[in-house]
């Protein structure tokens, strides 16, 4: 007998919700960084409980959008939500209940939707404050089951991966065995490269850049060539991006390729490059190669 369904992750930003489904799937399928609005789409990672097909959501951070690109963005997280089997809220326990979860869980109320509380980072906070946290939460009258992690050290994991697995219903598997993501080879390599700009630029440009691939070309020798474009909104931001001397874009670059060897298991040689693009986040084309409604 298989059992198969969605379980959608969602929280406030940078709450650890990439991290956690990372952990939960076993492997990295959605990138990571310490800044807010990493994940800007739904990302599907797949993971096997016995006969049970686990098809977890990470979904961007749910906040109070303000540009396009937020508000499809938020859209997409709350889309993740209508077909789940299983709705988890992740929380930061170190950041508490705060305005964004409040948010989160009204909509849960108004949609009539129960969900599973998972705090996250429980290991930095006290035990005293993370049972008033967890007492408040549930005084909301949303939660089934509140479950108490550490995603980044993968405490209490296993435990959150048996409970939701229970939940789901039988049916047929919707993936092969071994798959782990639907996120195509290409859209992974662009996404790799767009979270090690972001750890290597830190403060130094926000949101305002984008990754495309503009060639991906299979080698005889089983290597592979990946040709990128990082896109920028303004001419200023390129020497930024590239450094002095081309530091950075030589940093970037060497760090995406460490983690595409690993992750491909093969040779890769990855060649990026930078070039501005005005407003490429009110461009109507992003939005549909990364599967975002325009006119959220």
């Amino acid at each position: 007998m298989t059992k198969c369904g969605y379980v959608t992750v969602v929280g406030a930003p940078n709450a650890g919700k990439s991290t956690l489904v990372n952990a939960l799937v076993g492997t990295k399928v959605s990138i990571v960084s310490p800044k807010v609005q990493t994940t800007r789409f739904r990302v599907l990672g797949i993971a096997m409980v016995g006969e049970t097909q686990v098809i977890l959501v990470d979904t961007p951070g749910i906040f109070q959008p303000r540009k396009r690109l937020e508000r499809a963005m938020v859209a997409a997280a709350w889309g993740g939500t209508t077909d789940a089997e299983v709705i988890c809220l992740l929380v930061d326990a170190e950041r508490g209940y705060d305005d964004d979860s409040r948010g989160i869980v009204a909509r849960l109320k108004q949609a009539e939707r129960k969900a599973v509380l998972v705090l996250n980072k429980v290991d930095l906070v006290k035990r005293e404050i993370l049972l008033g946290l967890a007492a408040e939460l549930n005084a909301e009258g949303v939660f089934t089951d509140v479950f108490m992690v550490s995603a980044l050290k993968q405490d209490g994991i296993a435990d959150l991966m048996a409970h939701v697995a229970a939940q789901l219903p039988e049916g047929p598997w919707m993936f092969p065995e071994d798959q782990v993501s639907d996120l195509p080879q290409r859209l992974l390599a662009a996404e790799i490269t767009r979270e090690k700009a972001f750890r290597v630029l830190h403060q130094e440009l926000p949101y305002s850049l984008t990754v495309d691939c503009e060639r991906w070309e299979e080698r005889d020798d089983g290597s592979v060539r990946i040709d990128q474009v990082i896109y920028i909104e303004r001419e200023s931001q390129k020497a930024i991006v590239v450094g002095k001397g081309g530091r950075q874009i030589k940093t970037i670059g060497a760090n995406a390729r460490t983690e595409l060897e690993a992750l491909l298991e093969r040779r890769v040689h990855l060649f990026l490059f930078v070039k501005v693009k005005e407003d490429w986040a009110e461009k109507r084309g992003f939005y549909s190669e990364i599967g975002l409604e325009f006119d959220s």
